[in-house]
């Protein structure tokens, strides 16, 4: 059992909120963590909503949660019972007190439209994702982490052929369940290979017109698969920073596999060697480590700098008047390019913080440090 680093935040969220809702993908721990959440309440009730035998108990509902409205609710896999949050909410207002209702969801809040308007001001959300490297540093080596995933039954296969095995598998069932399920239609093997093209362009920025000429479909589709695969926690869309320059900044977004174990099964990439020898290592790093900073500071607004002229830093992180800035690099190393001074003083900018594989913390120069993920996530993720 990894202690999952965001169980103090939702219990600390259930002794204010009427409801808690935890949103991740499938298979990234939700239902483990609130079991074990809902373990510390003397009385608690946990319905999954996939099981028939449940979705029965539930089938006249204001009846059952009337009948519990003493206990922690738990409902799992909420997207397929949206239709109940204006009946919660009005259960709510009878009796506002904390900790009634806890809520699993494998789409974003966006996706889950009737809790974002029916339980506004009665509601905390929060995003489990795949085990972080904060949560496995100390006791699993990184290698692992970064090439099968962060997906619990990813990285504790027993051999790395398993380990493979399940990815593939959990990417056909994305595709030819999950999405069904949230009343998404989309042809399966077109979505499959649009998935595939975003991770050869991993940490890129997407030519819409380019992969719409080469499917056979419109922009705009191109557009709906790529807000479906962000809404379900399958990619990570970088917006360009913008603020305060008069700079001619690039104002595509970059895009990320938010899982390297996925990105690399979609890849087809077996092994750490294979990862290391093929084109996409350093845009690997690049990807496994933005996931890891930004899932572990949700408070950090982050964008990338890039201009016409070549001026770039990979990662700037912005909270009220703060800014940080980072560079990703897999050499242990890492030369910095000038175009990253020049971005440095355009944000006047004193330091850089560059992540690698094996950083020590250690500032080089005065204007340099080095960093791994561990140390970078040491100094900042509290403050």
């Amino acid at each position: 059992m990894i202690e999952r680093i965001l169980k103090v935040s939702i219990l600390e969220s259930l002794s204010y909120f009427p409801a808690v809702c935890i949103l991740g993908p499938r298979q990234s721990g939700k239902t483990t963590l609130a079991k074990h959440i809902i373990e510390s309440y003397e009385s608690s009730i946990y319905l999954d909503l996939e099981l028939d035998s449940d979705l029965e108990k539930i089938s006249d509902p204001e009846f059952y949660l009337k009948r519990h409205s003493n206990k922690l609710v738990c409902l799992d896999e909420i997207q397929r019972l949206p239709e109940i949050f204006p009946l919660i909410r009005a259960l709510i207002d009878q009796n506002r007190t904390a900790a009634r209702f806890l809520f699993l969801g494998s789409a974003s809040q966006d996706l889950l439209k009737q809790s974002t308007e029916s339980l506004a001001g009665r509601i905390s959300y929060h995003e489990l994702t795949p085990f972080t490297n904060l949560e496995i540093i100390k006791d699993y080596p990184q290698e692992n982490h970064w090439n099968n995933g962060g997906f619990p039954d990813s990285f504790f296969a027993p051999t790395q052929k398993i380990s493979t095995e399940w990815r593939e598998n959990f990417i056909r069932t994305f595709l030819e369940r999950d999405l069904a399920v949230l009343d998404i239609n989309l042809s399966t093997p077109m979505m499959k290979r649009f998935w595939v093209m975003i991770a050869h362009n991993h940490s890129g920025m997407i030519n819409k017109n380019a992969i719409s000429n080469s499917l056979g479909v419109s922009s705009p589709t191109v557009q709906r698969w790529q807000d479906i695969l962000e809404k379900t926690f399958m990619i990570r869309v970088l917006r360009p920073y913008f603020k305060n320059t008069k700079k001619r900044l690039v104002k595509s977004p970059k895009i990320y596999i938010r899982d390297s174990g996925v990105l690399h099964q979609l890849l087809r990439l077996q092994d750490m060697e294979e990862v290391l020898s093929h084109s996409i290592a350093g845009a690997s790093w690049e990807g496994y480590a933005i996931e890891n900073l930004l899932s572990s500071m949700p408070d950090w607004e982050p964008s990338f700098y890039r201009t016409s002229n070549g001026a770039e830093i990979d990662l700037i992180l912005e909270k009220g008047v703060r800014k940080i800035a980072v560079e990703f690099k897999i050499s242990s190393s890492p030369k910095i390019e000038k175009g990253t001074y020049i971005a440095m003083d355009d944000l006047n900018i004193d330091l850089i913080h560059v992540i690698t594989p094996n950083g020590s913390g250690e500032q080089i120069s005065r204007h340099v440090r080095i960093d791994s993920i561990f140390t970078f996530l040491n100094k900042y993720k509290d403050q």
